[in-house]
């Protein structure tokens, strides 16, 4: 890639490749310096003023053109047969994409034939193109990196059987709850006559009733609680911005009420219910969290020896079974 230029600055001869960045008009006859801008030195606008450059690194710019950058080096031509020795002579300016190489070969359309075969344009694009092939390859095996991190940590944070968080995310959300310094509340859960149902009809039985236990519990519940599986049939319930004891207590009457209807396994209808405990966590309250979830099993504690199916609020007095006026519900039917 180069240029010869005339001392008046008048370019007598360009490369083919030099050619081929001009589609429109010529270059040959045209002002080398209304073809390119120097960037360095400044302000340059003649050949007498680069030409005691020579040898020396030149920044310059196509002028329609000044995204495109070329690196150059200016070489004083000898004497012609038909000059005076010490007179002004032509130059030549050799050329090169230097770092921005891939946009030129991209943006002319350069193959390998357009760069001289010592020309270490060739070699740098290989490397370039090398490098954004491993880059791709790179980011596409750090994406597939994050999907399975992402899935291993969510793995990590679920109950398989029934899809729901189990002991490791409920101490993680139990955390982030007291650290927050905002009103919670906590709400143990265990179904009764569970055993009953496992014993008699088979532990496919009674994933089917921990499955739907589980859906149950999330559908009485709203989407910014948390809802996890801490043991076999051991339940634990976090509910963030809890305003007071009325709201637990429609929560869990809504999950005793429904799961005491009969739930159908094969020919059988399961029959079972829930004691329930909860605690109530003020805004701005002290907290840990061991204390939190040992009171709400002291409030589950308390319904179960009540009688079950009921739901006691830690600090307060024992309510009647929630089915009162029924039959207490048997395993089977």
């Amino acid at each position: 890639m180069h240029v010869i230029v005339q001392p008046c600055g008048r370019i007598r001869h360009v490369g083919p490749t030099i050619h081929k960045l001009r589609h429109r008009g010529t270059w040959i006859g045209s002002n080398f310096f209304d073809q390119f801008v120097m960037r360095r030195p400044n302000m340059a606008d003649s050949i007498a003023q680069i030409r005691p450059m020579a040898g020396r690194k030149l920044h310059l710019a196509l002028h329609d053109r000044p995204e495109q950058i070329f690196k150059g080096v200016l070489v004083p031509l000898p004497c012609g047969e038909d000059q005076m020795e010490g007179s002004e002579t032509d130059c030549l300016i050799n050329l090169s994409f230097g770092i921005s190489i891939l946009n030129g070969v991209r943006t002319h359309r350069l193959s390998n034939a357009d760069f001289a075969p010592t020309d270490l344009a060739v070699e740098m694009l290989y490397l370039m193109e090398a490098k954004s092939a491993a880059m791709a390859a790179s980011r596409a095996l750090n994406q597939k990196l994050e999907v399975a991190k992402i899935a291993a940590e969510e793995q990590a944070f679920t109950d398989t059987l029934t899809g729901l968080k189990n002991r490791r995310a409920m101490d993680h959300v139990l955390s982030r709850l007291i650290a927050g310094n905002k009103g919670f509340a906590v709400m143990q859960i265990d179904l009764d006559y569970f055993k009953a149902v496992n014993d008699s009809l088979g532990h496919a039985a009674g994933d089917h009733v921990l499955q739907t236990a589980a859906r149950i519990m999330v559908e009485a519940t709203r989407d910014i609680d948390t809802v996890a599986r801490v043991g076999g049939d051991e339940f634990t319930l976090l509910l963030p911005g809890v305003a007071g004891n009325a709201h637990l207590a429609q929560v869990a009457e809504r999950i005793i009420t429904r799961l005491e209807q009969p739930i159908k396994f094969d020919d059988a209808a399961c029959r079972i219910s829930a004691s329930i405990g909860s605690i109530w966590v003020k805004a701005g309250q002290d907290a840990v969290a061991e204390d939190v979830l040992s009171d709400a099993d002291a409030a589950l504690y308390r319904s179960k020896q009540a009688g079950r199916a009921r739901h006691t609020v830690h600090g307060e007095t024992v309510p009647d079974a929630m089915q009162k006026g029924r039959e207490k519900p048997h395993a089977l039917q």
